[in-house]
C-alpha cells in the first residue's frame, strides 16, 4: 500500500480535517451532500433542512457540497440560507455544467418532486454556460465565494470540458473567484481521461468505491495519488441497498437487482456475525484507501446525520477489510 501524502488534523473521525494536497483547504473527513435535503425523491420540509446544516456545523463538519441540479436551485437556497450566517470557516463545493432555465412548464421530475414547475435545468458546458450557472449560484445562496467547483456529469461531454469548461475555471481560479477545480462523477473512466488532460484538484466519485463497487481502486485511486488529486467517495450505500438490503432498495437510483441485495445481504450477515452494522462498515470502508480524502454523505434530517455519525466515528476491528477479502466479499486492494 502507498503511503499517504496529506497531512490530518486528528480529532472525532468524522471532524478530522485533511489539508488538500494542491489548495489550501481543509476539508472535514466526513461532508455533507445536499441532494436528500433538496427533496430527493420525497419532500423535505424548510425547518428540517436547516437545523440538518446547523447540526452539520455544530458536529464540526466544514465540507458541504451542493449543484444547481439538486432541487433545481433548492439545494444551493437552503445551504446558503445557514452558510452565509456562520462566522465558521466552512468549503464550499458547487458544480457547473448545467444552468437552470426558467419555462412555462418544465418535464415532471421524478427524482425531486418539490421541484418548481418552471425550473428546467439544462446541461451547458459552453464558456457563457460555465460563467452564468457558477454567477446563479452565487446568487441562489447568498455568499461571496465558492470554493471547489466540479464539472458535474460530464460523461457525454468529455472534450466539452476538457477544452470549454477547464479554461474558464483555471481562469476564475487565477483570478481567485474559485479554490479548486474538480469533476463529480459517477464513472471513472471518465474521470480518469479528464484528470489526464488537466490539473485537475479534487474529484467526487460516487458509488464506485463501496462495499458493493471496489472499481475505483483499480485505476482511478492510485492515479490520484500520483497526480496529487484528492478524491472525494460519495454514494457508499449506492443510493440505498448498503443502508437496507431488503426487496425495493434501490442500486444506482434504479431497483436494486436479485443478485445486488444477495450480496449485500451476504456483506451484512458476514459484519452482524462480529458485532459490525452494515450502515457503519459502509461507511468507513472509503477511508481504507490513502487516496481518499472524505467521504460524502447526503442526510434528511438531522437525526439521520447523527445516527451517521455515530456509525463513521464507531471503532471497527483492523482487520475487518482484509476478512472481507478472504471471504471473496470484496476485491482485494492492489
Amino acid at each position: 500500500m502507498q503511503e499517504k501524502s496529506y497531512t490530518i488534523i486528528y480529532m472525532t473521525r468524522h471532524q478530522s480535517k485533511v489539508k488538500m494536497k494542491r489548495v489550501d483547504l481543509e476539508l472535514s473527513r466526513l461532508s455533507l451532500g445536499t441532494a436528500p435535503l433538496a427533496g430527493l425523491f420525497s419532500s423535505v420540509k424548510d425547518q428540517d433542512s436547516d437545523e440538518l446544516i446547523k447540526t452539520s456545523l455544530a458536529q464540526g463538519i466544514n465540507y458541504f457540497d451542493t449543484a444547481p441540479l439538486y432541487g433545481h436551485g433548492s439545494s444551493e437556497i437552503r445551504l446558503g440560507r445557514i452558510l452565509k450566517t456562520v462566522t465558521e470557516p466552512y468549503v464550499l463545493e458547487t458544480k457547473v455544467g448545467r444552468v437552470l432555465n426558467r419555462v412555462e412548464k418544465a418535464d415532471p421530475v421524478s427524482w425531486f418532486p418539490d421541484a418548481d414547475p418552471h425550473i428546467e435545468p439544462v446541461f451547458d458546458y459552453s464558456r457563457d454556460g460555465i460563467l452564468k450557472s457558477l454567477h446563479d449560484s452565487l446568487e441562489r445562496m447568498g455568499v461571496d465565494h465558492i470554493d471547489i467547483a466540479l464539472m458535474h456529469d460530464a460523461e457525454n461531454h468529455v472534450d466539452e470540458a476538457i477544452h470549454n469548461a477547464y479554461p474558464v475555471l483555471a481562469e476564475l481560479k487565477a483570478q481567485g473567484v474559485i479554490k479548486a477545480i474538480g469533476v463529480g462523477l459517477n464513472f471513472c473512466d471518465v474521470a480518469m481521461k479528464i484528470m489526464k488532460e488537466v490539473d485537475l484538484d479534487i474529484a467526487l466519485i460516487a458509488g464506485r468505491y463501496t462495499l458493493l463497487d471496489q472499481s475505483a481502486q483499480r485505476e482511478l485511486l492510485p492515479y490520484a495519488i500520483e497526480r496529487k488529486v484528492d478524491i472525494t467517495i460519495g454514494g457508499v450505500f449506492n443510493s440505498g441497498v448498503l443502508a437496507n438490503p431488503v426487496k425495493g432498495a434501490t442500486f444506482e437510483y434504479l431497483p436494486a437487482s436479485d443478485e445486488i441485495i444477495s450480496k449485500a445481504q451476504k456483506i451484512g450477515a458476514f459484519l452482524s456475525e462480529r458485532g459490525i452494522p452494515l450502515i457503519a462498515a459502509a461507511l468507513q470502508f472509503p477511508l481504507r484507501h490513502p487516496g481518499v480524502t472524505s467521504v460524502l454523505t447526503g442526510s434528511r434530517s438531522s437525526a439521520e446525520l447523527l445516527a451517521n455519525i455515530a456509525d463513521f466515528d464507531r471503532e471497527l476491528p483492523s482487520n475487518i477489510w482484509s476478512e472481507l477479502e478472504d471471504a471473496g466479499l470484496i476485491e482485494r486492494m492492489p
